[in-house]
C-alpha cells in the first residue's frame, strides 16, 4: 500500500452552529487554548507523515492562510525584544508542511469541498481531515 503523504482540510463552512462567534472569525481559527483549531489540525498530519496539505477554503477564510504564512515584521520584533519563545511558536505555524490553498466557490457541501481539490491529489491516495471533533488518546503501535 502506497504511503499517504497528501491530505484534504475542508474549511470553506460557514460555521453556523457557532454564531456568534463565527460571524467575523472562521471557525476554523477559533483557539483551544494558545492555538487556533486548524493548527492541531495541521500538527497531527504532519506527525503522521503528510507532507503536503490542500486547505479547501471559502469568503471571509483569508485568516487561515495569513496563520500559516510566515510574518517578517512580527518575527523581526519578537527576535528584537528577546522573545525567542515566542518567535519558535510563530515560525513553527509556517514550518508544519507543505499548505497549499484552493477556494470552494460556492458551498454544495463536504464532497464537493473534496472535489475542488482533485487536481492537487490527482491519482494519489490522500487523507481527509476534519476539525469537528477533538480526542487526545494515547495509541500503541
Amino acid at each position: 500500500m502506497k504511503k499517504i503523504k497528501k491530505a484534504i482540510i475542508p474549511a470553506a463552512g460557514l460555521g453556523t452552529r457557532f454564531l456568534p462567534a463565527t460571524k467575523a472569525m472562521p471557525k476554523e481559527m477559533l483557539p483551544i487554548l494558545d492555538k487556533p483549531t486548524i493548527q492541531y489540525i495541521v500538527e497531527e498530519a504532519a506527525r503522521a507523515g503528510i507532507e503536503d496539505i490542500i486547505i479547501v477554503t471559502g469568503r471571509h477564510k483569508r485568516a487561515i492562510e495569513d496563520h500559516f504564512d510566515s510574518q517578517k515584521e512580527l518575527e523581526m520584533v519578537l527576535k528584537e525584544k528577546g522573545k525567542s519563545e515566542l518567535l519558535e511558536k510563530v515560525q513553527y505555524s509556517t514550518e508544519l508542511a507543505n499548505i497549499f490553498y484552493v477556494r470552494q466557490k460556492e458551498q454544495k457541501g463536504l464532497g464537493h469541498a473534496i472535489s475542488s481539490a482533485r487536481q492537487f491529489i490527482g491519482n494519489e491516495p490522500f487523507a481527509v481531515l476534519l476539525g469537528d471533533d477533538m480526542l487526545n488518546l494515547k495509541c500503541q503501535q
